[in-house]
């Protein structure tokens, strides 16, 4: 049996309203800031009340296989896509590019951001820039903070893709959005570490990895580190909250 598209479906405890892909993207007045939502999303929502509020209040996706599952389970009669921040990027490319609009690149490693821009001029044939601001607790500095706008400004972007990681980029987001906005960005999104990915410093997962599940724990083999197990332990508290807040 075929679901209904729904404008908007609550799992988690959260509301996500980026559903669809091409309405993501499709033209709309004013800002659209989009959270890609994987399972350690929900679980820093559930002691993070602004991260929490960040993701109902806007337009988040369903980023993950095991969230997108469980969120199925709660709204069965609901037709919705999973929508990462890694795939994302791509299509943001392909439409900027259709659409002759920009694309500007903010976080990653020099090496990381520069090379995606790169990549992305070339197999799209987009008008894309980018820039990697030293890496630093959040809130920055004002001389970087002023050089971050600075440069968002001079190129003037239709989309934005930032990649500070989770938190932090949801909050320089928020922070940000009326000047964003005045700048011309009329789409923004946190993608994490997806410019390793598209520069191919990291290799991504293989889709039956991804599609399973266990793309966390592909990359902790990968990239064996005690931040990344730690991350990989907390998301598993998405069943416990899944559970908690059936309703």
């Amino acid at each position: 049996m075929t679901g209904t598209c729904c404008a908007s479906v609550k799992a988690f405890g959260l509301t996500f309203r980026g559903l669809d892909v091409d309405n993501l993207l499709a033209d709309s007045e004013g800002l659209r800031f989009v959270v890609t939502v994987n399972a350690d999303f929900v679980s820093r929502s559930e002691t993070d009340l602004r991260l929490a509020q960040l993701i109902s209040g806007n337009i988040a996706t369903l980023d993950g296989q095991i969230v997108y599952w469980l969120a199925k389970l709660q709204n069965p009669n609901c037709e919705f896509s999973k929508i990462s921040g890694s795939d994302f990027v791509y299509r943001i490319a392909s439409v900027a590019a259709a659409k002759g609009r920009k694309l500007f690149l903010l976080g990653g490693s020099e090496s990381a951001n520069s090379q995606s821009v790169q990549r992305l001029a070339a197999d799209f044939g987009v008008s894309v820039d980018g820039y990697s601001p030293p890496h630093l607790e959040y809130p920055f500095t004002p001389d970087v903070e002023s050089e971050i706008m600075r440069r968002i400004a001079d190129f003037g972007p239709h989309y934005l893709c930032v990649g500070f990681g989770s938190p932090k980029q949801e909050f320089w987001i928020d922070d940000h959005r009326v000047k964003l906005e005045a700048a011309g960005v009329s789409l923004v999104v946190g993608v994490g570490g997806t410019f390793d990915f598209i520069s191919g410093n990291i290799k991504r997962a293989p889709r039956w990895v991804q599609s399973v599940g266990l793309e966390g724990v592909y990359r902790l083999i990968s990239e064996p580190n005690i931040m990344r197990l730690k991350r990989i332990l907390s998301s598993f508290k998405v069943f416990g909250i899944f559970l908690r807040r059936w309703h």
